[in-house]
């Protein structure tokens, strides 16, 4: 299997800018936890498609910002990261961010996902939140 982070518009107009930076951003982020690259889908939608996922696949009836579907195998990461540009949008507003900052965030969650880091106790999600403050900082200062 050729490694590979693959960039998907399903029902949203939204692009991605730099996309081969924030891939070789994604890549480091499974390298450092000493794994290797598979096959890996972002897929960005709107609220309504990933509120139909969400109600299809894992029975739960709420919006959300990503639903990551892990199909690791081994030290191989793969999977795929759907994401709604709406609730992101929405999350970016909230929060004081810009758009872009925030997608990136959501972006390196679900990679985070994948390469093994929960965030169902609160211990998780505060572990979450500033693995994702430190990758964060890795992009805007490394030029890759």
């Amino acid at each position: 299997m050729e490694p590979s982070i693959t960039f998907h518009r399903l029902d949203h107009a939204y692009r991605l800018r730099e996309i081969g930076r924030v891939r070789k951003w994604l890549q480091l982020v499974i390298e450092a936890h000493d794994l290797e690259v598979g096959e890996i889908a972002l897929i960005f939608c709107s609220d309504e498609a990933l509120l139909d996922l969400n109600r299809s696949a894992l029975n739960h009836d709420y919006y959300t910002d990503i639903i990551t579907f892990d199909h690791c195998v081994g030290d191989v990461v793969s999977g795929d990261l759907y994401i709604s540009v709406d609730r992101v949008k929405d999350n970016a507003a909230s929060l004081g961010q810009t758009l872009r900052q925030e997608m990136l965030r959501v972006c390196v969650h679900g990679i985070l996902h994948l390469c093994g880091q929960g965030d169902k106790s609160p211990e998780e999600a505060a572990a979450m939140r500033k693995k994702e403050d430190q990758w964060l900082n890795v992009f805007h200062v490394e030029r890759t």
